[in-house]
Protein backbone atom coordinates (compact mmCIF):
# COMPACT_ATOMS: atom_id res chain seq x y z
CA UNK A 1 0.00 0.00 0.00
CA UNK A 2 3.00 2.16 0.48
CA UNK A 3 4.22 1.91 -2.68
CA UNK A 4 1.14 1.91 -3.96
CA UNK A 5 0.02 5.37 -2.68
CA UNK A 6 3.76 6.64 -3.13
CA UNK A 7 2.88 5.92 -7.13
CA UNK A 8 -0.33 7.48 -7.28
CA UNK A 9 0.73 10.74 -5.25
CA UNK A 10 3.97 11.54 -6.09
CA UNK A 11 4.32 9.93 -9.83
CA UNK A 12 -0.03 10.39 -10.70
CA UNK A 13 0.28 6.59 -11.71
CA UNK A 14 -2.16 3.76 -10.88
CA UNK A 15 0.26 1.48 -12.99
CA UNK A 16 3.76 1.34 -11.29
CA UNK A 17 5.31 -1.21 -14.38
CA UNK A 18 8.45 0.28 -15.55
CA UNK A 19 8.56 2.47 -12.62
CA UNK A 20 11.87 2.04 -10.31
CA UNK A 21 12.01 2.00 -6.67
CA UNK A 22 15.36 2.02 -4.48
CA UNK A 23 15.38 1.67 -0.82
CA UNK A 24 17.79 -0.73 1.15
CA UNK A 25 17.26 -3.21 4.89
CA UNK A 26 15.91 -6.35 4.29
CA UNK A 27 16.03 -7.54 7.57
CA UNK A 28 12.90 -7.86 9.79
CA UNK A 29 10.11 -4.96 9.07
CA UNK A 30 11.85 -4.35 5.92
CA UNK A 31 12.16 -7.51 4.61
CA UNK A 32 8.74 -6.97 3.16
CA UNK A 33 10.10 -4.33 0.76
CA UNK A 34 10.99 -6.89 -1.91
CA UNK A 35 7.64 -8.59 -1.96
CA UNK A 36 6.09 -4.72 -1.91
CA UNK A 37 7.48 -3.60 -4.79
CA UNK A 38 6.44 -7.01 -6.95
CA UNK A 39 2.88 -6.66 -5.46
CA UNK A 40 3.24 -3.15 -6.60
CA UNK A 41 4.52 -4.22 -10.07
CA UNK A 42 7.62 -1.69 -10.33
CA UNK A 43 11.27 -2.68 -10.68
CA UNK A 44 12.81 -2.93 -7.18
CA UNK A 45 16.71 -2.52 -5.84
CA UNK A 46 16.91 -3.20 -2.44
CA UNK A 47 20.41 -2.66 -0.63
CA UNK A 48 21.35 -4.82 2.21
CA UNK A 49 24.79 -5.25 3.59
CA UNK A 50 23.77 -7.89 5.79
CA UNK A 51 23.98 -11.19 3.20
CA UNK A 52 22.22 -13.76 5.74
CA UNK A 53 19.65 -11.69 5.79
CA UNK A 54 19.57 -11.75 1.63
CA UNK A 55 19.57 -15.55 1.36
CA UNK A 56 16.95 -15.59 4.22
CA UNK A 57 14.29 -13.39 2.04
CA UNK A 58 15.26 -14.60 -1.41
CA UNK A 59 14.87 -18.48 0.33
CA UNK A 60 11.53 -17.31 1.80
CA UNK A 61 10.54 -16.27 -2.17
CA UNK A 62 10.30 -12.60 -1.39
CA UNK A 63 13.56 -11.44 -3.29
CA UNK A 64 14.25 -12.78 -6.41
CA UNK A 65 17.57 -12.00 -7.77
CA UNK A 66 20.44 -11.28 -5.77
CA UNK A 67 23.84 -9.51 -6.96
CA UNK A 68 26.74 -7.72 -5.54
CA UNK A 69 27.90 -6.15 -8.67
CA UNK A 70 26.33 -2.57 -9.40
CA UNK A 71 27.05 -3.07 -13.35
CA UNK A 72 24.58 -5.83 -12.64
CA UNK A 73 21.98 -4.42 -10.85
CA UNK A 74 22.25 -1.18 -12.90
CA UNK A 75 21.79 -3.39 -16.50
CA UNK A 76 18.66 -5.68 -14.75
CA UNK A 77 17.45 -2.20 -13.29
CA UNK A 78 17.74 -1.13 -17.31
CA UNK A 79 16.62 -4.14 -18.85
CA UNK A 80 13.12 -4.70 -16.61
CA UNK A 81 12.46 -0.65 -16.47
CA UNK A 82 12.27 -0.56 -20.18
CA UNK A 83 10.57 -4.01 -20.60
CA UNK A 84 8.04 -3.45 -17.83
CA UNK A 85 9.01 -6.48 -15.79
CA UNK A 86 8.10 -6.55 -12.07
CA UNK A 87 11.71 -7.47 -10.53
CA UNK A 88 12.84 -7.16 -6.72
CA UNK A 89 16.64 -7.44 -6.51
CA UNK A 90 18.45 -7.53 -3.81
CA UNK A 91 22.03 -5.23 -3.98
CA UNK A 92 24.31 -7.03 -1.53
CA UNK A 93 26.21 -3.68 -0.86
CA UNK A 94 25.99 -0.60 1.21
CA UNK A 95 22.76 1.51 -0.25
CA UNK A 96 25.12 4.39 -0.26
CA UNK A 97 26.85 2.77 -3.24
CA UNK A 98 23.53 2.17 -5.31
CA UNK A 99 22.45 5.88 -4.45
CA UNK A 100 26.12 7.18 -5.56
CA UNK A 101 26.08 4.84 -8.98
CA UNK A 102 22.44 6.10 -9.89
CA UNK A 103 24.04 10.20 -9.81
CA UNK A 104 26.93 8.52 -11.32
CA UNK A 105 24.26 7.50 -14.42
CA UNK A 106 22.54 10.43 -14.03
CA UNK A 107 25.48 12.59 -14.64
CA UNK A 108 26.87 10.64 -17.52
CA UNK A 109 24.08 9.35 -19.27
CA UNK A 110 21.12 12.28 -18.57
CA UNK A 111 19.04 9.28 -17.67
CA UNK A 112 17.30 9.28 -14.24
CA UNK A 113 17.02 5.62 -13.40
CA UNK A 114 14.89 5.38 -10.00
CA UNK A 115 11.54 7.40 -9.74
CA UNK A 116 10.47 6.08 -5.96
CA UNK A 117 13.14 5.96 -2.89
CA UNK A 118 12.77 5.08 0.77
CA UNK A 119 15.10 3.80 3.60
CA UNK A 120 14.43 1.26 6.01
CA UNK A 121 17.94 0.73 7.46
CA UNK A 122 17.39 0.52 11.46
CA UNK A 123 18.19 4.37 11.71
CA UNK A 124 16.96 4.37 15.00
CA UNK A 125 19.11 3.09 16.32
CA UNK A 126 22.26 4.10 13.97
CA UNK A 127 25.27 3.45 16.32
CA UNK A 128 24.71 0.22 17.56
CA UNK A 129 24.32 -2.18 13.61
CA UNK A 130 21.11 -0.25 12.51
CA UNK A 131 23.23 1.38 10.37
CA UNK A 132 26.74 0.38 8.44
CA UNK A 133 29.04 2.85 7.32
CA UNK A 134 29.81 2.99 3.52
CA UNK A 135 33.13 3.48 4.09
CA UNK A 136 33.51 0.22 5.78
CA UNK A 137 32.40 -3.49 4.67
CA UNK A 138 29.96 -5.29 6.90
CA UNK A 139 32.79 -7.67 8.60
CA UNK A 140 34.69 -4.49 9.09
CA UNK A 141 31.91 -2.84 10.73
CA UNK A 142 31.11 -5.20 13.21
CA UNK A 143 34.74 -5.12 14.48
CA UNK A 144 34.82 -1.45 14.38
CA UNK A 145 31.90 -1.44 16.16
CA UNK A 146 33.33 -3.60 19.23
CA UNK A 147 36.89 -2.17 19.47
CA UNK A 148 36.04 1.63 18.51
CA UNK A 149 32.00 3.20 18.89
CA UNK A 150 33.47 6.23 18.85
CA UNK A 151 35.03 5.85 15.62
CA UNK A 152 32.09 4.13 14.39
CA UNK A 153 29.22 6.66 15.24
CA UNK A 154 31.72 9.05 13.13
CA UNK A 155 31.48 7.36 9.90
CA UNK A 156 28.51 6.28 10.17
CA UNK A 157 27.33 10.52 10.32
CA UNK A 158 29.67 11.18 6.93
CA UNK A 159 27.71 7.92 5.57
CA UNK A 160 24.80 9.76 5.96
CA UNK A 161 25.36 12.65 4.63
CA UNK A 162 27.02 11.23 1.12
CA UNK A 163 23.69 8.75 1.61
CA UNK A 164 21.26 12.16 1.76
CA UNK A 165 23.74 13.79 -1.43
CA UNK A 166 23.12 11.29 -3.47
CA UNK A 167 19.10 11.47 -2.28
CA UNK A 168 19.11 15.49 -3.29
CA UNK A 169 20.95 15.51 -6.66
CA UNK A 170 18.22 12.42 -7.92
CA UNK A 171 15.35 14.14 -5.88
CA UNK A 172 16.49 17.54 -8.00
CA UNK A 173 15.59 15.94 -11.17
CA UNK A 174 12.46 14.31 -10.52
CA UNK A 175 12.78 11.20 -7.36
CA UNK A 176 10.67 11.07 -5.30
CA UNK A 177 11.61 10.07 -1.35
CA UNK A 178 10.43 9.52 1.59
CA UNK A 179 10.77 8.50 5.23
CA UNK A 180 9.61 5.37 6.58
CA UNK A 181 9.21 6.15 9.74
CA UNK A 182 13.06 4.87 10.55
CA UNK A 183 14.10 8.00 12.13
CA UNK A 184 16.60 8.36 8.84
CA UNK A 185 15.65 12.09 8.53
CA UNK A 186 16.34 12.74 11.98
CA UNK A 187 19.83 11.16 12.12
CA UNK A 188 20.52 12.56 8.51
CA UNK A 189 20.26 16.23 10.04
CA UNK A 190 21.71 15.34 13.60
CA UNK A 191 24.52 14.18 11.29
CA UNK A 192 24.66 17.33 9.44
CA UNK A 193 22.96 16.05 6.08
CA UNK A 194 21.14 18.83 4.18
CA UNK A 195 17.42 17.64 4.79
CA UNK A 196 15.88 20.44 5.96
CA UNK A 197 12.75 21.47 3.93
CA UNK A 198 13.33 25.30 2.86
CA UNK A 199 11.35 28.50 4.34
CA UNK A 200 10.44 26.00 6.85
CA UNK A 201 11.33 26.02 10.99
CA UNK A 202 14.00 23.13 11.35
CA UNK A 203 12.03 20.63 12.50
CA UNK A 204 9.98 20.25 9.47
CA UNK A 205 12.36 18.20 6.76
CA UNK A 206 12.54 18.31 3.08
CA UNK A 207 10.83 15.00 2.34
CA UNK A 208 7.71 13.83 3.68
CA UNK A 209 6.70 10.84 6.25
CA UNK A 210 4.78 7.91 4.98
CA UNK A 211 2.68 8.57 8.29
CA UNK A 212 1.20 11.27 7.27
CA UNK A 213 1.89 11.61 3.20
CA UNK A 214 1.29 8.29 1.98
CA UNK A 215 -0.61 5.78 4.52
CA UNK A 216 -2.56 9.42 5.73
Amino acid sequence: LTVLNAGRRYLKAEDLSGKVFVTSGLGGMSGAQAKAAVIAGCVGIIAEVDEAALLKRHKQGWLMEISNSLDHCIARLRDARKNKIALSLGYHGNVVDLWERLVYELETTGELLVDLGSDQTSCHNPFSGGYYPVQLGFEEGKQLLSTNPGKFRTLVQESLKRQVAAINRLADKGMFFWDYGNAFLLEAQRAGADVEKRGANKTEFRYPSYVQHIMG
